[in-house]
C-alpha cells in the first residue's frame, strides 16, 4: 500500500489579531512519520498555528509542504480532530450521515448507499468503533464516541497530515489510551506526519516522537527528552521531567 509522505516547513510565520501578535516568527518542521508535540501554557497559539496550517486565518511567512522526494505539495488532504465540536446537540444528523457526506455528492437526506454505509461502517471498525454507531445522532455521542467518529471523518479521505487539536478533551481515562494507540497505529501504516496539542505532559511523554515548545514563538524544539529536561520547559511549566527519547 502506497504512504503518505508529507514533511512541512514552516518559517518566519506570525500571525496577528489587532494589534496583538499571536505567533512571531515561528520556524518549525515536521517530516513524515513523526508524531509532533505542540506544548506550551495557554494562550501560546497553538491553536492558532494548526488554524494557520488549514489555511483557516490569515499569516505572515511561509508554510510549505512537499513529498518525499522534496518536490512541492501544493493541495494536501489535510485530516482535522478539533477539541470540541460545536453544534446543535438537537439536530437529527447521525454518524453515518456526517461519514457518508464526507465522500457522496448527495444530499444526506435523500439517505445513503449500502456501498456508502459500509465505506462508514469500514471507517468505524479502523478507529476502533462499531457499525452500531452509524444509527446514532451526533449530540447523543458519548465524548469517547464522537471522537472515534471524528477521527473516522479526518481519516477519509486519507490525510497526508493528521492535526489533532486536545483530541481527548472529553474522552474517559480508559479511552484515551485506546484513542492514542489508535493514532500510533495509523501514523506506523501509513507515516503520516501528526501535529498534537496536548496539555498532557504523560501523554506527550508517552506518545510523541519530538515535540515543539511554543510560547507565540518556538522556544525549544527537538527529542521529547531533550525539550522535556531543557531550562526553557522548567521556565514555562516550573517542572523539569526526565522524558524519553523515542
Amino acid at each position: 500500500m502506497e504512504t503518505c509522505k508529507c514533511s512541512i516547513r514552516i518559517r518566519d510565520l506570525s500571525v496577528k489579531k489587532g494589534n496583538d501578535e499571536i505567533l512571531s516568527h515561528v520556524d518549525m518542521d515536521v517530516h513524515h512519520g513523526q508524531i509532533m508535540a505542540l506544548i506550551g501554557r495557554n494562550g501560546a497559539g497553538k491553536s492558532t498555528l494548526l488554524k494557520a496550517l488549514l489555511g483557516q486565518i490569515p499569516y505572515q511567512g511561509e508554510i510549505a509542504f512537499s513529498d518525499s522526494k522534496g518536490d512541492p505539495v501544493a493541495k494536501p488532504c489535510i485530516g482535522y480532530v478539533p477539541q470540541n465540536l460545536v453544534f446543535d446537540r438537537t439536530t437529527p444528523v447521525t454518524a453515518a450521515d456526517m461519514l457518508c457526506a464526507n465522500h457522496s455528492r448527495f444530499p444526506v437526506w435523500l439517505g445513503h448507499r449500502k456501498e456508502k454505509l459500509d465505506r462508514a461502517a469500514a471507517l468505524l471498525k479502523k478507529v476502533g468503533a462499531g457499525p452500531d454507531l452509524l444509527k446514532k445522532r451526533l449530540g447523543s455521542l458519548s465524548g469517547g464516541e464522537l471522537q472515534r467518529v471524528l477521527l473516522a471523518f479526518a481519516l477519509e479521505p486519507r490525510p497526508d497530515l493528521l492535526l489533532l487539536d486536545e483530541p481527548v478533551s472529553a474522552v474517559d481515562r480508559r479511552g484515551i489510551e485506546a484513542f492514542y494507540d489508535l493514532v500510533t497505529s495509523m501514523r506506523q501504516e501509513y507515516h503520516m506526519p501528526v501535529i498534537l496539542v496536548s496539555h498532557d505532559l504523560s501523554h506527550v511523554e508517552k506518545y510523541a516522537t519530538c515535540v515543539t515548545l511554543l510560547d507565540r514563538t518556538v522556544l525549544k524544539s527537538g527529542s521529547v527528552k531533550e525539550v522535556m529536561s531543557s531550562p526553557e520547559m522548567k521556565e514555562v511549566f516550573g517542572l523539569t521531567l526526565a522524558g524519553g527519547d523515542k
